[in-house]
């Protein structure tokens, strides 16, 4: 299956998922900390990728945010538009996102991962860092396990076909890295609610450039 499978089951909820996930009422305590963390850290413009209807970048709005929700369904973007009129949103993938390199002082993904298979993960970490300015802030959410792989076919009052992948924390972690990125923070949860899987979010942050070490000075010049 394809970003097309992908787009046309997020165009077909969009109305019924707006009505029934609202504001962060999914997100328990946890959750909700490693947002307020990832919004306190950040000093600048911010994209919301994958913001599906936009309650996450209305979040991050109301705190003073300057952010934008990037999201592949055109029937999301719509929803969001129409419910948040005075917010920015774009239809975009998040493997060619049309922001400038370094345009964002923080990156968002919040389970927007989720139907990325194993193969395709480090191409969107490479498009995320791409984007991000040095020394900016990503956050990404998402099911954890073992790159389980799982076809959805009912989703919120839908009938669809749709894949998901769980994903091994220590898989994206080792590929944030291996783009440049530290891992500041790691949060692995069990369900909650009517979760059936394990939750996980990684806060991290990009290398800022090396700084310039001359000797016998620890630090760059003025």
């Amino acid at each position: 299956m394809s970003l097309d499978a992908t787009r046309a089951t997020y165009d077909a909820v969009a109305v019924d998922y707006a009505r029934q996930v609202t504001g962060l009422d999914a997100e328990g305590p946890l959750d909700r900390a490693m947002l307020a963390d990832f919004a306190d850290r950040v000093d600048g413009p911010v994209a919301d990728v994958g913001c599906g209807t936009g309650r996450i970048t209305a979040y991050l709005a109301g705190l003073g945010i300057d952010v934008v929700g990037v999201d592949l369904s055109p029937g999301m973007i719509a929803v969001a538009r129409a419910v948040y009129p005075t917010l920015r949103f774009e239809v975009g993938s998040m493997t060619a996102l049309d922001l400038p390199d370094g345009g964002v002082a923080g990156v968002l993904a919040w389970y927007s991962i989720i139907h990325t298979p194993p193969d395709g993960l480090a191409a969107v970490v490479a498009e995320l860092r791409r984007v991000l300015a040095p020394g900016g802030h990503l956050l990404l959410g998402f099911q954890a396990g073992a790159d389980e792989h799982r076809v959805l076919t009912h989703a919120y009052g839908h009938d669809v076909e749709c894949d998901a992948w769980l994903h091994s924390p220590d898989t994206v972690a080792g590929l944030l890295e291996a783009a440049g990125f530290v891992v500041d923070a790691r949060l692995v949860r069990e369900p909650a609610g009517r979760e059936r899987r394990p939750q996980a979010s990684l806060l991290a942050s990009s290398a800022p450039p090396d700084e310039l070490v001359l000797p016998g000075r620890a630090t760059s010049p003025a």
